[in-house]
């Protein structure tokens, strides 16, 4: 058996073995890592008072030389260990600050890369590239049309009891139900959609692959339960997670404002005493939003009861959609923005505080329940945050953290709806 020179791929150790295997298993004297053969140190032949030498053989370099030389141009780094096929080097200098341009040059060649704080020391994490795979053309066409036909037809139900309460108190207003519904179902459909492409653009902006959004038809008195997109690469930087956490509910909220203003404008106000006690309705929970609108631009007397025009409930879903997705959790927008300043296992804890205190709150409306059990479902999963977290959040970025904070406090709306009488 000839003896082969082994190198420790954690701790750099070399040591001549009587082996021929390309990989010894945790046989580092030092430091029980992984040893790995990188050349043969040569045999006795029989007869012969000194071993006679073979060639060297190099193993070849674990990450190509047009990779490494592109990474030595943007940091001044040394290798620490390899995990696989992740090799971790200590940066000793960054040269390169824009990490998404570093980020998308090595992408090119096939590797991804992270940049850690670890124990006071600045990690590069260097990797291959997975795989993304490409989208289907047609399934969010599919769904799109699908949810325009529910929501329309929940526009088409929430019309006729408008219509027919408008008929019981002899008041005006439209009266075309399928108008009506057209109306709701554009409204919605306006908002969930801006909501969806404002993250689309941002992940573009950042060069993140995300899907088109795949809206989710539901054949309940609303229609729908939403939309989403799916991210399919890495968030590069804590700037780009906010940009994308922050990019959609404040894009749905800005077309939100005029669609509750019109709504609003078109409902009906109608005096408390003139409503039977025993009458069954759906009643909406308020918002601060919707206070400050009803106190200051569309008013309503006092001591009566407001009956919701289908596009007034197409502008609250909107702001509700807003609220439970801005809740920072797990990988909601919200928990994209609250990832971004916290670390890995302070968000773990805080999405479970979350997740129970959401829980608690289903004696106000069950549909608590159903969120505290999603986000501690996801809250499993964690949320892996950035690829770059060692460099610094900028100011603008704090801007939009706080403008997202405000909208959540504006549109936090604690008992959504229930059933009266």
């Amino acid at each position: 058996m000839g003896r082969g020179i082994y190198e420790c791929i954690n701790c750099g150790h070399r040591e001549v073995v009587d082996s021929n295997e390309p990989l010894l298993e945790k046989a580092c004297p030092k430091c029980g890592g992984d040893m790995v053969l990188v050349g043969y140190a040569g045999k006795v032949e029989e007869g012969a008072s000194q071993p006679v030498p073979l060639t060297f053989h190099t193993a070849p370099p674990a990450i190509p030389s047009e990779v490494m030389d592109r990474i030595e141009s943007f940091y001044n780094v040394e290798l620490l260990e390899r995990e696989g096929n992740v090799f971790v080097y200590e940066v000793h200098e960054i040269l390169e600050p824009n990490f998404e341009r570093v980020l998308e040059e090595l992408e090119k060649l096939g590797y991804w890369v992270a940049l850690k704080k670890r124990r006071g020391k600045t990690l590069l994490f260097v990797f291959p590239a997975r795989e993304t795979k490409k989208d289907n053309r047609w399934l969010p066409i599919v769904f799109l049309v699908a949810t325009v036909v529910t929501t329309l037809l929940a526009g088409y139900y929430l019309a006729v009891n408008y219509i027919a309460l408008l008929d019981q108190y002899h008041l005006p207003g439209v009266k075309n139900p399928w108008l009506d519904a057209v109306a709701f179902s554009v409204s919605l459909m306006a908002i969930l959609g801006t909501h969806e492409m404002g993250h689309k653009v941002a992940a573009a902006y950042h060069n993140v692959k995300a899907t088109f959004p795949y809206f989710i038809p539901f054949p309940n008195f609303l229609g729908t339960l939403g939309a989403i997109i799916r991210v399919k690469s890495p968030l590069p930087t804590r700037n780009a997670a906010i940009d994308l956490g922050v990019s959609g509910p404040i894009a749905g909220f800005l077309v939100a404002i005029p669609v509750t203003i019109i709504g609003l404008r078109l409902s009906v106000a109608v005096p408390e005493a003139t409503i039977p006690v025993t009458t069954k309705s759906v009643l909406f929970g308020e918002n601060l939003f919707f206070v400050l609108l009803e106190k200051y631009l569309v008013r309503f007397p006092q001591n009566s009861t407001v009956f919701l025009h289908p596009v007034a409930i197409a502008g609250w879903v909107g702001i509700l959609v807003t609220f439970l997705n801005l809740v920072p959790a797990a990988q909601l927008d919200g928990g994209h923005i609250a990832r971004a300043f916290l670390g890995e296992k302070a968000h773990y804890y805080f999405t479970v505080a979350l997740g129970l205190g959401m829980l608690a709150m289903s004696y106000l409306w069950v549909g608590w329940a159903i969120w505290g059990i999603l986000v501690l479902m996801m809250g499993v999963m964690g949320n892996p945050g950035a690829l770059d977290e060692a460099s610094p959040i900028s100011k603008k970025r704090l801007l939009l953290a706080l403008t997202a904070l405000l909208i959540f406090v504006l549109s936090a709306t604690p008992r959504p709806f229930w059933v009266s009488g």
